[in-house]
């Protein structure tokens, strides 16, 4: 969570059954009426907490979600900001559970992540058809928050995008700072 902010409000329950998934609800619905927090975080792979992060985002709140990929998509998609996989997280830490990068051609085959790169991309893009790839990234959390281009083996996500080889990408410089950015496009649109 450090990453993301500063969890001010930290709980947790033990022994995962029914009582205990209301026992977080009543807590966090305690929580959401204070108005004192600008997000929340639910770690769990359980559909029961699906409605909690609805109504939290219905607030007006961040909601982040950490679970297993045995995660039932409708919590994952329909709820929340962002949703990490705990894998992903393990394989950081401990490089024997590190996920393989797929290759280009595994990366075509993918006809979820193609369509969900080219839609961000043209999402984000000028009329010349370059987007900066930060905004296809925040382009993507929206459309699909459990992407993560550690999923695919890859630290970051120009990494992914560059080993589609579906892309152009161009680092450029911006403005009078000479900070860099990365541009993508379309390889079809050129």
């Amino acid at each position: 969570m450090a990453n993301y902010g500063t969890a001010s409000v930290k709980r947790i329950y033990g022994d995962w059954k029914n009582a205990t998934d209301s026992a977080m609800i009543i807590d966090a619905m305690d929580l959401l009426y204070t108005e004192n927090f600008d997000g929340f975080c639910i770690v769990s792979s359980d559909s029961d907490f699906t409605k909690l992060a609805s109504r939290i985002r219905e607030a007006g709140l961040l909601v982040y979600g950490f679970g297993e990929q045995k995660t039932p998509s409708a919590f994952v998609s329909a709820c929340c900001d962002k949703f990490i996989y705990t894998e992903v997280l393990r394989a950081k830490t401990d490089e024997s559970k590190a996920i393989a990068k797929k290759s280009s051609q595994q990366l075509k085959r993918d006809a979820r992540l193609v369509s969900l790169l080219r839609n961000a991309v043209e999402a984000s893009s000028d009329d010349s058809g370059w987007a900066i790839l930060s905004h296809v990234g925040t382009n993507i959390a929206k459309q699909s928050p459990e992407f993560d281009s550690r999923n695919y083996g890859y630290a970051k996500l120009g990494e992914l995008v560059t080993a589609t080889k579906l892309f152009e990408v161009e680092e450029r410089l911006m403005g009078a700072g000479n900070s860099k950015a990365h541009y993508v496009r379309d390889e079809r649109k050129k």
